[in-house]
């Protein structure tokens, strides 16, 4: 069962009440050392290709068919870059904890487009002229451009991500 049918099956049971999913992202890079972004379609907002496991995938499956969904990219998964817990809370009022385990990626095919309905624009962008992006977004790219630094997590007593 994809996620988007079993989301709308639990929220039918919990209403609005606080729900925890795992998450995955990807910074991915081309040759150039850009990083692909896509603009959601429902905030407008630029981020970082991200999505939803679906049960029983495993998170490396569910991002490279996350990324290649969303934009047309085809990857291939450097590094774990990171994992942490984030809250959502959206427009119509569903409350999520998002468990989310970043991957450094590298574009290895296809060309970014917008691919499906949650995006509205698709792109590359140098690490030095980024969009406007939330707080967790710049957290996955930072800790996800030396690629030789530690996947990052929060230390055990850390309830907040720095800086979100």
């Amino acid at each position: 069962m994809p996620a988007s049918e079993y989301v709308k099956n639990l929220r039918a049971r919990v209403g609005h009440d606080l729900i925890m999913f795992p998450t995955v992202s990807a910074i991915v890079l081309n040759d150039c050392g850009e990083i692909l972004l896509g603009q959601r379609s429902d905030n407008h907002q630029w981020s970082v290709i991200a999505g939803m496991m679906d049960p029983g995938e495993q998170p490396a499956d569910a991002l490279v068919r996350e990324v290649e969904e969303e934009t047309g990219v085809q990857v291939k998964i450097e590094r774990l870059a990171g994992v942490a817990l984030h809250e959502i809370v959206y427009g119509n009022g569903d409350r999520c904890h998002m468990v989310n385990t970043w991957f450094r990626c590298r574009a290895v095919g296809g060309e970014a487009r917008v691919n499906d309905s949650e995006s509205i624009a698709v792109g590359w962008f140098a690490p030095d002229a980024l969009p406007e992006m939330n707080p967790f977004a710049m957290i996955r790219i930072r800790t996800s451009l030396d690629e030789n630094a530690p996947a990052w997590f929060a230390q055990p007593g850390e309830s907040e991500i720095p800086g979100y």
